[in-house]
């Protein structure tokens, strides 16, 4: 995958901080919800979260991953709802048949900035994006 390196958010407010900084640092942005976020935060809250970033920042170039875990039809759910972006560890034949439905399989193995406990994550953001580390 291109683009920024990842960033790892868990709520909206870290999602609308990286992007802040991405429009800040005129870069583009890629986030990534945490491991297994589809399963127990839902695919309807990551959709939201797409929706508030696209509305709050719609110059901004974004990427948006949605972490499925191994879960088969969580990532059906999300491409029901639209999302294409999708990490997805579950067996190779699945991820096959995920990506003939039109899933987009997230397989960047680059390092990505966890905002989970960062207590300037703005500053993090900024550092990430612009190539000095997190």
């Amino acid at each position: 995958m291109t683009g920024s390196p990842p960033i790892i958010v868990h709520s909206l407010d870290q999602a609308l901080t990286a992007a802040a900084a991405a429009e800040a640092t005129g870069t583009t942005l890629t986030l990534r919800s945490a491991a297994g976020a589809a399963g127990y935060a839902g695919v309807g809250w990551f959709a939201a979260l797409a929706a508030i970033l696209a509305e709050k920042h719609p110059a901004l170039q974004t990427t948006l991953i949605l972490d499925c875990a191994d879960e088969a039809g969580t990532a059906m759910g999300a491409l029901r709802r639209g999302i294409r972006h999708i990490r997805f560890t579950g067996s190779p034949d699945v991820a096959a048949k995920l990506a003939a439905m039109g899933a987009i399989l997230d397989t960047d193995t680059r390092p990505a900035l966890d905002l989970l406990g960062s207590t300037d994550p703005e500053a993090a953001c900024r550092r990430w994006l612009t190539g000095a580390g997190g």
